[in-house]
């Protein structure tokens, strides 16, 4: 097969290259034993560089047009093969062709969360995800920083580098911005632009051209998701009490046909709004407690007790309800005494009975001393 290249490179006079690809950024002619004729043709079509190197060197850097290869076009090249006396003889060299085109919608996103502060939030962890455009500025620098002497050079090859670098200074960028995160998705076409400004130097330094950094997406963990949903579902329900209303009237329409469902909504609901009535009563403010006063003349009688219904506790039991005159019977049987407790509707809790003011005058002095009550 030697020969037979050798036989083929003699008649090929056309130097070019057709990418049928998307990724490839730099390809390498083939040609056997890099031998290219005197007066060969060489087309850079748009979009494209061509670089001659000769002996390790960057001998020439052609842009977009058709060149017959001789002596006097390339300059440099004919000092570096020393053609003093131009020879049309063929000369070696290695032709890399550049595609200067843009390499649009490449992926970069952060691996694992970046932890940082919020005003809101006090620490939350961020996830972001975008895309950045780049293309060769520079093929010099590029093929001596970068590529050497790869013939394919593919943009993966060097993505990975990139992805990395864009997302150690959006951290950076990200952790001093002080942005809140409910504000992030209003802001994040200003975040590309200033990463955009602020790493585009560092790719100048491998020959690169940083056109666009696209910030396309900024997420929490799921857990903390989830927890935003509920406050804004909580926001969103207003009227607490008219919400509870509803939900009730509506279960209560539905039950019939909800079965374990609907009974088990009911009871939630159910529940709420017992909850909120024991708020409510809560909050009234507690009677106030009596208070005796030394006075220099006798104390008034006190008024007649209210035909009213009583509970009492008796054996560690709530009894009754009793009215005055079955409370009177109750203490001459010695099963209640002072100290026994007694609560009727509208107070906030049980108090004995001698600190009960409307029930003043129910035992007699010889019934101070309370019965013991069992011990439980």
């Amino acid at each position: 097969m030697g020969i037979w290249d050798k036989l083929f490179g003699e008649f090929v006079d056309i130097i070019e290259w057709t990418d049928s690809s998307v990724d490839t950024m730099v390809y390498r002619f083939q040609r056997y034993g890099n031998e290219i004729k005197f007066g060969a043709k060489l087309t850079v079509r748009e979009s494209q560089i061509a670089v001659f190197v000769s002996e390790g060197q960057i001998a020439d850097v052609l842009g977009p047009g058709l060149y017959e290869l001789e002596t006097k076009n390339l300059p440099i090249l004919s000092t570096l093969q020393h053609w003093y006396h131009g020879f049309e003889s063929p000369f070696k060299a290695e032709v890399y062709f550049f595609n200067t085109r843009q390499f649009v919608d490449l992926k970069w996103g952060t691996k694992n969360p970046i932890m940082m502060r919020d005003k809101e939030f006090n620490m939350v962890r961020l996830r972001t995800f975008g895309t950045y455009n780049i293309r060769i500025d520079d093929p010099a620098k590029f093929i001596t920083e970068i590529v050497g002497t790869d013939g394919h050079f593919t943009v993966d090859e060097i993505s990975s580098q990139l992805r990395n670098l864009i997302v150690t200074r959006y951290t950076d960028i990200l952790g001093s911005s002080d942005i809140p995160v409910l504000d992030l998705a209003g802001n994040q076409g200003q975040l590309g632009e200033l990463l955009t400004q602020r790493i585009a130097p560092e790719f100048k330094d491998y020959g690169l051209e940083l056109t666009k950094v696209l910030v396309e997406n900024i997420s929490l963990p799921p857990a903390v998701e989830e927890a935003l949903d509920k406050r804004t579902s909580m926001g969103m329900i207003g009227n607490l009490d008219k919400y509870i209303q509803f939900g009730a009237a509506e279960s209560m329409q539905n039950g019939s046909t909800g079965g374990g469902a609907g009974s088990a909504i009911e009871m939630g609901l159910g529940f709420a709004m017992a909850n909120k009535m024991a708020n409510d009563m809560n909050t009234q403010p507690a009677a106030p407690m009596p208070t005796h006063t030394t006075q220099a003349h006798p104390a008034p009688a006190p008024p007649p007790l209210p035909d009213t219904n009583w509970h009492v506790a008796i054996d560690r039991k709530a009894a009754g309800p009793f009215d005055l005159t079955e409370l009177q019977q109750l203490a001459m049987n010695k099963q209640i005494s002072p100290g026994t407790l007694a609560w009727i509707d509208g107070m906030e809790k049980w108090k004995s009975i001698e600190s009960i003011a409307a029930l003043d005058g129910l035992f007699d002095e010889d019934q101070a001393e309370p019965p013991e009550l069992p011990k439980s």
